[in-house]
């Protein structure tokens, strides 16, 4: 009988250590998922993280995942060899079990915010992404993958996401991270049922999934009507453990399921608890299934 692994997505803020220590404390965290991108900056990481990594790295439970690389970015820029020389030197610093990274893109200025943009499905466009995760592939000592993301701009990016990241992920042999909350953001923006937008993804793929709340954004647009947000900022929702459970039965490959909470997004006892107790329950569906 397979154990799949409560991961926690670790952030640096004080506010996630005040929450989170409780569960550390009692061994309920089975791995820790590792931004490592975040950590490139010119600050020194506080010694508590450096701490956990150094932990959960030692016991081969520490699982990687890129932000910033913009595996979907027409350019070779200067920032992304930058970024490959950096992901070199961390995978000598700390052991992997795997590394990822989101679907899309990143390198459009600011106007974006820091949301991975999506690419339409095109022979180039797979060629191009194809070529960038080989670039990982070679670096890495271990599997690689991709995330789904939640944004689309249209119908066409729900129906084009998942033969997208499956021709991307045959030619490495890579492996999918299933976002459950990204996908509930698009079957709430487009009306769509998760088995209608789970029929064209790679689920045999799927090594890692992920857990989080999020948020409603008032829409300046002549549609009228609010966007769910991949905000990782708030509850996870009810529907979003219903779909945990039902999804992880035609995911037999998965090996750990990750929750994600901003830590600035922690401000007080009640939000502290509110974490434990979603993480608990997502652990909780996981010893059932």
């Amino acid at each position: 009988m397979r154990k799949i692994r409560a991961g926690l997505s670790l952030m640096l803020e004080d506010e996630f250590l005040q929450a989170s220590l409780p569960l550390f404390e009692d061994g309920a965290v089975d791995a820790l998922e590792w931004s490592f991108d975040v950590g490139w900056g010119a600050a020194p990481l506080p010694a508590w993280a450096e701490a956990l990594l150094h932990e959960y790295s030692g016991a081969g439970a520490l699982v990687g995942h890129g932000v910033t690389f913009s595996p979907l970015s027409g350019e070779w820029t200067g920032r992304t060899q930058w970024w490959i020389e950096q992901l070199q030197a961390e995978l000598k610093k700390r052991r992997y079990l795997h590394i990822s990274e989101h679907f899309g893109f990143m390198e459009a200025g600011d106007f974006h915010k820091c949301a991975p943009l999506p690419v339409p499905l095109t022979a180039q466009t797979i060629r191009l992404g194809r070529e960038r995760l080989r670039v990982l592939a070679d670096i890495a000592d271990c599997p690689v993958g991709l995330e789904n993301l939640a944004l689309a701009l249209g119908m066409r990016d729900v129906r084009d996401q998942g033969v997208f990241l499956s021709e991307l992920l045959e030619s490495v042999d890579g492996f999918l991270v299933l976002d459950l909350h990204n996908l509930y953001c698009q079957m709430m923006n487009f009306g769509c049922t998760a088995a209608e937008i789970l029929s064209t993804y790679p689920l045999a793929r799927v090594r890692e999934m992920h857990i989080s709340g999020g948020s409603w954004m008032e829409a300046n647009s002549a549609r009228g009507t609010p966007i769910r947000r991949d905000t990782h900022d708030e509850d996870v929702p009810e529907a979003v453990f219903t779909l945990l459970a039902e999804v992880l039965p035609q995911c037999p490959a998965t090996e750990v399921v990750v929750f994600e909470r901003l830590g600035h997004s922690l401000a007080d006892p009640a939000t502290h608890e509110g974490m434990r107790n979603d993480f608990l329950r997502m652990k909780s569906i996981l010893s059932a299934s």
